[in-house]
């Protein structure tokens, strides 16, 4: 059985970040699996600009940020391994993973997951029809026309608003298809503002919220598709049904972290993120095991993603030496607050706090209380579901719980 100090699953923007930190913290052996043939992950696909603003303070595209990410991994020392599926993760650190060479077992002294998400498909919203070719989610588009250089479809229906599928839009639209509509079931967008304006606006493409599709026709191909208005409940509106001639859907209908290592292993899981309950070090409910990234929650951008697996990996180095034995404090939410990561805090650290809100708002205040005393006020201008909100909290004191809410 090998041996690692630290073992990081997922090469995504994630694990490089972490990779990297971890080897300037000083921690000995690092060892990134990645079960895909080239590191970068999902940046790898994501050929249009933006990434790395705040990082870098240059909008670069995905395939460059995840090279300068590589390159600085492998500056730092850190042990990659691609085509590596890892199948097994014990409480005690052992990683099973698999390669063209064999199964193999390395025993970590900690481990960070940052395993990145998974799409929701069709079989998960359940639309009725047939099931005809044709329907894709929107990254498996974003990966055959990126990628692998393949065109298809004229005529494209787009279902949710996810910042892929807004993404893809203006692509396809670029490559001479015509996008009839976005359709979002919610009444508001769940992509980024600035993706509505750039992708859907600029290119003249209806985003047409509180209605989504019906039903799906097609035999061999999908030749169109029925579309209703929806209520506050989600229920379809009689009389509101339309029909769009269209050979290709497009599903941008959410991510779902993948956890299946984590789950397997015991990890406590978020029933409303859908990623493990970790602490203010980015700690699991098991001794070792830190969670970051997308597998953690799904975020907005990805200069932040990989600031989270730096915090992660940072934690993991500082864990590697005994020092984050310390009092917790729980962290609640109420007031129009959907969720907030950590759910605990360290009592006397500096800690950092994400969450979303359940809808849109303006000119909303903010608000971190914990013991009768105010952490944090902050007044919000603007407040949308799709965007995350991040608070540094200072010198959290020992008491019953640190309490967020918005008002």
């Amino acid at each position: 059985m090998e041996k690692a100090d630290l073992v990081i699953i997922g090469g995504g923007p994630a694990g490089l970040a972490a990779a990297v930190r971890a080897r300037e913290a000083g921690v000995g052996r690092v060892l990134l699996l990645e079960r895909n043939p080239i590191l970068g992950g999902i940046l790898n696909q994501c050929i249009h600009d933006g990434f790395g603003v705040i990082r870098f303070g240059s909008a670069m595209s995905g395939p460059e940020y995840a090279a300068r990410f590589v390159d600085m991994a492998k500056d730092a020392g850190a042990e990659a391994v691609t085509g590596a599926m890892v199948v097994g993760l014990s409480p005690e650190r052992t990683v099973t993973y698999i390669t063209p060479q064999g199964l193999f077992e390395v025993q970590a002294k900690a481990v960070i997951l940052s395993t990145g998400c998974r799409e929701r498909t069709r079989g998960a919203l359940g639309v009725p029809g047939n099931r005809p070719a044709g329907v894709y989610t929107a990254g498996v588009v974003q990966y055959l026309m990126n990628m692998r250089n393949l065109s298809f479809g004229r005529n494209v229906v787009i279902m949710g608003s996810g910042d892929i599928g807004l993404i893809m839009a203006r692509r396809m639209t670029l490559e001479g298809a015509k996008v009839h509509c976005v359709l979002e079931k919610l009444p508001f967008c769940s992509g980024l503002p600035r993706n509505v304006r750039q992708c859907l606006e600029d290119f003249d493409i209806p985003l047409c919220l509180a209605e989504t599709v019906k039903e799906i026709h097609g035999d061999d191909h999908i030749t169109h598709v029925v579309t209703a208005k929806v209520d506050e409940k989600g229920r379809f509106i009689p009389g509101s049904e339309r029909t769009i001639p269209c050979d290709v859907l497009v599903l941008s209908v959410g991510l779902i972290p993948e956890n299946e290592l984590a789950k397997a292993c015991g990890i406590e899981m978020d029933p409303v993120t859908g990623g493990a309950l970790v602490d203010g070090h980015l700690m699991t409910g098991v001794p070792g095991i830190f969670s970051c990234g997308n597998g953690l929650h799904v975020h907005d951008l990805v200069d932040l993603v990989s600031e989270e697996g730096e915090r992660a990996a940072e934690q993991a180095a500082a864990y590697l030496r005994g020092a984050i034995e310390k009092p917790m404090v729980p962290v609640t939410v109420s007031g129009g607050i959907r969720y907030v990561l950590p759910r605990r805090l360290a009592v006397g650290e500096e800690g950092y706090l994400s969450l979303r809100v359940t809808l849109p708002g303006r000119d909303q205040k903010l608000t971190v209380t914990a013991g009768g005393s105010v952490l944090v006020s902050k007044r919000m201008k603007r407040c949308m579901p799709s965007e995350m909100i991040r608070l540094k909290v200072k010198n959290v004191p020992d008491c019953q719980k640190v309490e967020v809410s918005l008002s």
